[in-house]
């Protein structure tokens, strides 16, 4: 549990302000958890494994140098738009049952099919059929403060002060309290039910919870193999997560990919050597900052400050706060990630675009973000080829005299319709292949005009090339 805060302080504290994006916000990311969990079985040490986020970070510093973050800039839009949408109804499915007091899973779990079987549905249906009164009292007059704050902020400067979600909470564990008084039935008193964090007795005790990495373990192969996947996969979240922040950035400002994953990497450095868990940029934690008002970066810094400040002096504080109340906040958040007017608005730019939109939707919450974000890239990637596959090639013939103008630039896309039109030219035919009105021709294009030169002779066909020099293979 405490790795997981190293790893929201420093994300909040250092790697805010090394971050190419103004509202983006950094720490331990669900996705890698499956991974994190397996590196450590697998080395066998916590210790070793910090190892491994210090490699991994040293690894993404080395990405961005190399300038690798350009990636993520091919990714459609329709996709990154899916990815937000599919995040939103995962964490509204995820939240459900903790705002009905079913809190099993942790609340950073956002995965629908879970470890052993259970799905986000079932969990749900669990939880309609073992309701707490108390978790449900405080969701929905959490949910309802959230709304009419959000009324009250758009008419009043007071309301846009203080940020709904830190009203919610303080209301949550005050309503809490008077249920021990006033109806002792309805309190939530277990730990499962209300926020877990480790309470230090001392400043001593405290530092003590921070572990070092072990480097006489990193010539093993397990140490590597694990610090390369925290570095693939955290470095493609990362700027998935990137893009996603600039599609939320009220002011719509472009951030650095290149930049994002050296910060990264210095995050993970610094997070391995005194005990974190690696670090990534997080869709919903970017998110709930922006949503409560986050314009530039001194919010993820002050939010790092603030965890450090409340681990150590308030954790008895934060330990009375119900999960009922955090589940009501990311529900809100979750539902203005995937507004039905944005699916409105989606399929109003037609299919190619709605299409991939909602095939990635529907795989980040079957599957997860980065299995749902390729299977939506592979999806708008036919769209886009089916889209620009129109007609290249214009033939004009006259008896046995042939024109094959280019219209437009050619790529491979459109191989295989000039291969067939040249295959069908007849016997003893003339044939003027003009390449005037294209500036680019692929590679492959001008292989089969080479490769047709050669066998035209077999065929009786004579074939002219105008305005082809810059075409030459």
């Amino acid at each position: 549990m405490f790795a997981g805060v190293i790893a929201g302080i420093v994300g909040g504290m250092v790697v805010s302000l090394l971050s190419g994006s103004q509202v983006s916000v950094s720490g331990p990311a669900a996705g890698l958890a499956i991974i994190v969990l397996g590196a450590i079985q697998e080395i066998g040490s916590f210790r070793g494994f910090l190892v491994a986020v210090v490699l991994s970070g040293l690894l993404q510093l080395a990405f961005g140098v190399m300038r690798l973050g350009v990636i993520a800039e091919y990714v459609p839009n329709s996709v990154i738009k899916g990815m937000l949408a599919g995040i939103g109804i995962l964490i509204i499915l995820k939240q459900i049952p903790h705002a009905l007091g079913r809190d099993n899973d942790y609340m950073g779990d956002f995965r629908f099919l879970e470890v052993g079987g259970n799905t986000a549905l079932s969990d749900i249906a669990a939880a309609v059929a073992s309701t707490s009164k108390g978790a449900l009292i405080i969701s929905a007059v959490s949910l309802g403060l959230l709304m009419l704050w959000d009324k009250a902020a758009k008419k009043s400067r007071l309301f846009q002060f203080v940020p709904g979600p830190l009203a919610v909470v303080i209301l949550g564990i005050g309503l809490n309290q008077a249920f021990g008084v006033i109806a002792p039935a309805l309190k939530l008193v277990t730990g499962d039910h209300l926020v877990n964090l480790p309470v230090a007795g001392s400043v001593a005790d405290f530092f003590r919870q921070f572990t070092l990495p072990d480097f006489s373990m990193i010539t093993q192969r397990s140490v590597w193999v694990a610090s390369g996947a925290i570095a693939v996969v955290g470095s493609l979240e990362t700027l998935l997560s990137l893009e996603a922040a600039d599609r939320l950035d009220p002011y719509k400002r472009i951030s650095s990919s290149n930049r994002e994953l050296r910060a990264q990497g210095v995050g993970n450095v610094l997070s391995g050597l005194i005990g974190g868990l690696p670090i990534t940029s997080v869709v919903v934690r970017t998110a709930a900052s922006v949503e409560a008002g986050a314009r530039t970066r001194m919010s993820a810094f002050i939010h790092g400050v603030l965890l450090l400040a409340s681990v150590i002096l308030l954790p008895r504080v934060l330990r009375m706060t119900p999960l009922a109340s955090l589940a009501a906040i990311l529900i809100v958040v979750g539902f203005k990630l995937t507004k039905p007017s944005l699916y409105r608005k989606v399929s109003s730019l037609g299919w190619d675009q709605f299409v991939p939109f909602l095939t990635t939707v529907v795989a980040v919450v079957f599957a997860d973000l980065l299995i749902g974000v390729l299977v939506g890239f592979a999806c708008g990637i036919f769209f886009v080829i089916r889209t620009n596959h129109h007609e290249a090639i214009t033939v004009v013939s006259q008896e046995s005299d042939y024109l094959f103008r280019f219209n437009k630039d050619a790529s491979f896309i459109n191989k295989n319709e000039f291969r067939t039109k040249l295959r069908e030219l007849p016997n003893d035919s003339h044939v003027v292949v003009d390449g005037s009105r294209a500036l680019f021709i692929d590679h492959d294009i001008v292989e089969i005009v080479e490769d047709f030169r050669q066998l035209a002779p077999y065929k009786g066909i004579q074939i002219a090339l105008k305005h082809w020099e810059n075409h030459q293979a």
